[in-house]
C-alpha cells in the first residue's frame, strides 16, 4: 500500500492519531555502516542444506507389539527421533559449512533486523480452501502479498509435526495441542514436507522467514519413548526414567485397564525418593488437578523389553503425563542428540529460519537437601543447554526465541547465553491490567523493572494473542521476588502481595458474571481473545449482543494495544485471531475438549484467514469456526477504515523510523493515572515517543522527561506535522482521546 493509502487508513480513526504522509520516502545515500551490516545481517540469511533429505521408510506391521518382537521394534526405530537425528547429523560432520557463522553470543538486534514483525499461527484453527492443508495454504502467494502489504515479516507455523503417542501398532491423539512431538515428520493432517519447503520458498521470496518449533523439554509417548520403556539401545537414556526393582513394585499404584501408565501421589513420591529411585518433590506441580496430576511423576505398567525381561519405571513429566521429560545430562547424550537433531532437520533440511524453543526452562533437576524440593527451575543446566541449542541455531545461520514464563532476572542470563529473543511475559498481564483498571501504574513498574534489571526490550517478543492463555503467573513477582518491597498505590507491598492484587483485579474486571465468555486457566490464567478481553473492559456482558458499535469500540483498544507492543524495541506478534477479530468459543462448542480442565479451547477458535472457505463450520483438525469482528484479510485491505487498514500505518511507523531497534531509554512519570509514556533513542540524536491512554476517557496531560531538550521540535510521526515544542520544565501538553495513541518524534534543537 502507498503512503498516501495508509494516510487515508490514519485519518478514519483516533485510536491512530494520524497517518504516514504523502509521497515516496527520498532514500539517504549509503553509508559504510549500511554497506557492510545490511539490513537482513548475511549470518541471518546463510542457510546450511543437508545432502539429502531425512529417509522416510515405511516398514511392515506384523505380529504383536512387544518388545521381543523384532518387526516391531524395526517399525519403531523407523519412526524415531533418535534414529533420525543420527541420521541427519552425521551429514553435517566435517563440514565447512559449520563454521561460517558467529555462535557464540545471542543475536536479539540481528534477530529483530532479520524479521520484527511475525504472524503466529495455530495450525488446528486455520480453515483452509476444501481439500487443501494448512501448510498448503501458508504457501499462498496471496498469503505472502497481503502480509507484506501490511508489514509481516515472518510467520511462526506452530508445532506441525507428527505429535501424541503410540499404543502398540496404533496413534493416539495429542494431550496438548500438539506440543508432543513425537516425530520429525510432518504430520499429515497439517501437510507434507513438500509443502513445508515450498512454504519456506515463498516466504523467502516475499522477503520474510519462517520460524519452525523445537520441544528440548520432552517428547509424546511415541517411538522413543516405546524404546525407552523396552531397554532398547540407549533410548532409556533420551529421558528421566528409573527402573523399578519387581520387589518395589507395592509401592506403586496400579494402573488402570486401557491405560499405559498412572500419576503417583506424594507419598509415593515420597517413599520413591526415600528408597532412592527418583529426586521426589520438584519445585512446583504444572497443571496440578486433584486425582489427575498430584505430583510430576508417573508410573508405567509392566513392559516386556527386547531382552523378554517385564519391566516398570518411573519417569518425569513437568507437564502431562504424554510429555516424558528428556533428561539433558544422561551419560549416553540420547536426549542431547535427539534434540539437536531435530534443530538440524528444521533449519537445514525444511529450510525454516528460525526456531521457538518450548518448554525450555526445565531441562536440569538436582536432588536438595533433605526435605526440600528439588532443584528444577532455574538449574545451571538449563541455561548450558539452551545455550548449547541456541549456538547450533546460529552456526546455521538462523535465530531462536523461547517462551517460557521466568522472572526478569533470568530472561536477562538467558539472554547472555541462550536464545536470541524472549517472549515479553513481564509486560503482557501487565498491558491487560491497564486495560481492565484504566491505571497504568503496575505496567509502568515492569517496564521501570526491566529497565532497571538489564532487560533490552529489543530482545523481546511483545505479543497480542498466541494459542496458550492470557498468564498472571507473574513469576518475577510472586516467586523470585516475592519478600521484596515495592511501592504501589501509595503504600510499600511485599513481590507475592502484589502479584496476588494484579491477579485479583484481571479475575474481577475479565471474568465471572460480567465476562462469563472468559474462563480461568488453573493456576496460570485466563483463557480468552484479545477482542473478549477488551469486551470485558468496555462492559460487554453478552457477545451475541455486539453490533457495529461496539466492534468499533473494540477495535479502538485492540488498536491501542497493538501500539503499545508494535510502537517500541524488539519483535511485534500478532496471531489470526487478533488480525480477524476472533471472540472466544461457546464451552458447549468445546465441551469435550474441556472435559480435562484446559479452558485454553474456547480461546482457540478456527477462523478463515483469508476467506477462501466462507461456508466452512469447523476447520479441517475439528475445532469449531468463531466469530470474526473484522473479517478476513482481504476484505479489510479493500476497507480503508479497517482494523487492518489501520494496523498498516502503525507498522509503517515503526519500520520508517527504525523503532524496532531504537532504545528505550525512560518510562517517565505521568500526570494521568490512565496516561503511558515511552521514551525511545533513535538514530541521529532523535528521540521517539509513545504516548498511550489507557482510560476510557479524554485526557489532557503533560508529557515530561529529563531527556527532552527544552527547544526540542515534536512532530506527529503518521503526518510529519509538527505538534508543539519541549518547554523548559523538558515537558509539553498532549491531548488524548479515550483509548487514543500518539507517536511523536522529537529532534533536538540546531546549535
Amino acid at each position: 500500500m502507498s503512503e498516501s493509502s495508509a494516510a487515508s487508513a490514519g485519518e478514519n480513526t483516533s485510536s491512530v492519531s494520524s497517518a504516514v504522509p504523502a509521497g515516496e520516502h527520498e532514500p539517504s545515500e549509503i553509508t559504510y555502516a549500511e554497506h557492510f551490516h545490511p539490513a537482513r545481517p548475511k549470518s541471518l540469511r546463510h542457510r546450511a542444506r543437508v545432502k539429502s533429505p531425512v529417509a522416510r521408510r515405511s516398514v511392515a506391521k506384523d505380529g504383536k507389539p512387544t518388545g521381543t518382537n523384532p518387526a516391531y521394534v524395526s517399525w519403531l526405530l523407523s519412526q524415531s527421533m533418535l534414529a533420525d537425528a543420527n541420521e541427519i547429523s552425521r551429514q553435517f560432520s566435517g563440514q565447512g559449512t559449520m563454521w561460517q557463522n558467529p555462535f557464540a553470543n545471542p543475536g536479539p538486534r540481528q534477530a529483530v533486523e532479520t524479521a520484527s514483525v511475525w504472524f503466529t499461527a495455530y495450525p488446528i484453527s486455520f480453515i483452509t480452501r476444501p481439500g487443501d492443508s494448512f501448510l498448503g495454504a501458508m504457501a499462498d502467494e496471496a498469503l505472502w502479498e497481503a502480509f507484506a502489504t501490511i508489514g509481516i515479516e515472518a510467520a511462526h507455523t506452530g508445532p506441525v509435526k507428527r505429535a501424541g503417542g503410540l499404543s502398540g501398532w496404533q496413534t493416539t491423539p495429542s494431550v496438548d495441542g500438539h506440543f508432543d512431538r513425537m516425530s520429525t515428520e510432518i504430520d499429515p493432517a497439517f501437510g507434507t514436507e513438500a509443502e513445508f519447503r515450498a512454504m519456506c520458498g515463498m516466504a523467502t521470496w516475499s522477503g520474510g522467514t519462517i520460524i519452525d518449533d523445537i520441544v528440548p523439554g520432552h517428547t509424546g509417548k511415541g517411538a522413543d519413548f516405546r524404546l525407552a520403556e523396552m531397554k532398547y539401545g540407549d533410548y532409556p537414556g533420551i529421558y528421566h526414567m528409573v527402573e523399578i526393582d519387581p520387589e518395589d513394585w507395592n509401592i506403586l499404584p496400579d494402573v488402570a485397564p486401557g491405560q499405559d501408565s498412572v500419576n503417583i501421589d506424594a507419598a509415593t513420591e515420597e517413599q520413591l525418593a526415600k528408597a532412592g529411585y527418583i529426586i521426589g518433590r520438584l519445585q512446583r506441580v504444572i497443571f496440578y488437578s486433584e486425582g489427575v496430576k498430584e505430583t510430576n511423576w508417573s508410573a508405567t505398567k509392566p513392559v516386556e523389553g527386547v531382552d523378554g525381561v517385564e519391566r516398570r519405571w518411573v519417569y518425569l513429566h513437568y507437564f502431562k503425563d504424554g510429555q516424558p521429560s528428556i533428561n539433558w545430562l544422561d551419560p549416553s547424550f540420547a536426549g542431547m542428540r535427539l534434540v539437536i537433531g531435530d534443530a538440524l532437520h528444521s533449519l537445514a533440511d525444511l529450510g525454516s529460519g528460525a526456531l521457538r524453543l518450548d518448554a525450555n526452562g526445565f531441562l536440569g533437576v538436582e536432588k536438595s537437601a533433605e526435605g526440600m524440593p528439588a532443584w528444577s527451575e532455574g538449574h545451571p543446566l538449563s541455561a548450558a543447554a539452551n545455550h548449547l541449542i541456541g549456538s547450533m541455531v546460529r552456526k546455521l545461520g538462523g535465530f531462536t526465541f523461547q517462551e517460557l514464563n521466568l522472572t526478569i532476572d533470568d530472561i536477562r542470563t538467558t539472554a547472555e547465553a541462550g536464545a536470541d529473543l524472549s517472549y515479553d511475559f513481564v509486560n503482557r498481564p501487565a498491558y491487560h491490567h491497564a486495560l481492565a483498571t484504566a491505571d497504568t501504574e503496575f505496567l509502568r513498574l515492569t517496564l521501570r523493572t526491566s529497565l532497571e534489571l538489564g532487560v533490552d526490550p529489543a530482545s523481546l517478543v511483545h505479543a497480542l494473542q498466541n494459542h496458550d492463555e492470557l498468564t498472571y503467573e507473574l513469576v518475577h513477582w510472586a516467586t523470585g521476588h516475592r519478600d521484596d518491597l515495592y511501592t504501589y498505590k501509595g503504600a510499600e507491598i511485599t513481590g507475592g502481595d502484589l502479584a496476588e492484587s494484579v491477579r485479583r483485579d484481571l479475575c474481577e474486571h475479565l471474568t465471572g458474571a460480567n465476562a462469563p465468555y472468559n474462563l480461568v486457566f488453573t493456576t496460570n490464567g485466563i483463557a480468552c481473545t484479545t477482542a473478549t478481553v477488551i469486551a470485558a473492559t468496555l462492559g460487554i456482558t453478552d457477545l451475541s449482543t455486539i453490533g457495529d458499535a461496539d466492534t468499533a469500540r473494540i477495535m479502538r483498544v485492540h488498536l491501542l494495544l497493538a501500539m503499545f507492543n508494535a510502537l517500541q524495541p524488539g519483535v511485534f506478534a500478532l496471531s489470526g485471531w487478533d488480525l480477524c477479530g476472533m471472540l472466544t468459543l461457546p464451552s458447549d462448542d468445546v465441551s469435550e475438549l474441556l472435559e480435562q480442565g484446559d479452558t485454553r479451547w474456547i480461546s482457540r477458535a478456527a477462523h478463515d484467514l483469508m476467506g477462501v472457505n466462507p461456508g466452512a463450520t469447523r476447520s479441517s483438525a475439528g475445532m469449531p469456526r468463531g466469530t470474526s469482528l473484522y473479517g478476513p484479510i482481504p476484505a479489510q485491505l479493500d476497507d480503508e477504515t479497517s482494523f487492518l487498514r489501520q494496523l498498516q500505518a502503525i507498522l509503517a511507523v515503526r519500520k520508517r523510523y527504525g523503532v524496532a531497534v531504537a532504545q528505550q531509554i525512560d518510562i517517565p512519570a505521568v500526570s494521568h493515572r490512565g496516561m503511558l509514556v515511552l521514551v525511545h533513542r533513535l538514530e541521529a540524536d532523535r528521540l521517539h515517543l509513545t504516548v498511550l491512554n489507557f482510560a476510557d476517557e479524554h485526557v489532557s496531560g503533560t508529557v515530561r522527561s529529563e531527556h527532552l531538550v527544552p527547544g526540542s521540535a515534536i512532530s506527529d510521526m503518521f503526518t510529519s506535522k509538527p505538534v508543539g515544542t519541549v518547554d523548559d520544565l523538558n515537558s509539553f501538553v498532549v491531548e488524548l482521546e479515550p483509548h487514543q495513541g500518539h507517536s511523536f518524534l522529537v529532534e533536538l534543537p540546531t546549535a
